[in-house]
């Protein structure tokens, strides 16, 4: 299982600053279509504007720049470079520990092992554990007793050799939350690498990828076709 949640895509102004910068190295200025669109929210009957928001639209043509950018690869798609995504992301530590590869331009910020870890008692729901057989069932349900037993001696001893007990006996299958931030340079790296991986938490990020704005960017897919890779 993998959560994605509060996520903050690029915003408006970022999109107007990359359609902008794609046209500067043949300063093909005159060719952009992209513009800012007003909207009003008024109060009822008294036709009264309440608020006022701006959005941006990226035009056609601006936007088939950006894709031929893209697919040329990342040296001409660097602008992807300038497009960030936040987002807070609860999945295993088996997952975090392949996410990292893509360590290059993203960042993270997690929940704390060092600090955390002893504050609650385990139960089996912090664990992805959707697969096991019941046997492996049985012995989970044992480490996670062990696990509490460590627990409870280090909140009342606070003896280091009960925490270094509880680390080391952590499944990678525990979760854990981080805000993840990235561009969407790497989220292309990542679709792209982790497409058909037998981990269920990568097709469930690849698919929450095409969720984002103007994904066709990332994925290389435009009217239903996916672009081969250059």
């Amino acid at each position: 299982m993998i959560k994605i949640e509060n996520v903050v895509p690029p915003s408006d102004e970022q999109w107007e600053a990359v359609a902008r910068g794609c046209r500067h190295p043949f300063e093909s200025y005159d060719k952009s279509d992209s513009k800012w669109n007003r909207s009003y929210d008024w109060l009822d009957n008294d036709h009264q504007i309440v608020k006022v928001t701006d959005h941006f639209v990226i035009g056609a043509a601006d936007m088939a720049l950006m894709q031929r950018l893209s697919n040329a690869g990342d040296d001409h798609g660097k602008f992807m470079r300038m497009l960030p995504v936040m987002a807070d992301i609860t999945a295993p530590l088996y997952w975090w520990k392949q996410a990292v590869k893509y360590a290059v331009g993203a960042t993270d910020n997690s929940t704390s092992t060092m600090h955390g870890l002893h504050k609650k008692e385990f139960e089996l729901s912090d664990f992805e554990y959707g697969d096991v057989d019941s046997e492996t069932l049985v012995i989970f349900n044992d480490v996670i007793k062990e696990l509490n037993r460590c627990r409870s001696m280090y909140n009342v001893t606070k003896e280091k050799r009960y925490w270094d007990s509880m680390n080391d006996l952590l499944p990678q299958s525990y979760y854990q939350l981080r805000m993840w931030c990235g561009n969407y340079q790497v989220l292309k790296r990542m679709y792209h690498a982790r497409k058909g991986h037998r981990l269920l938490e990568w097709e469930a990020f690849r698919a929450w990828i095409t969720t984002l704005p103007n994904s066709s960017l990332i994925t290389g897919v435009t009217n239903g076709n996916e672009d081969k890779e250059t």
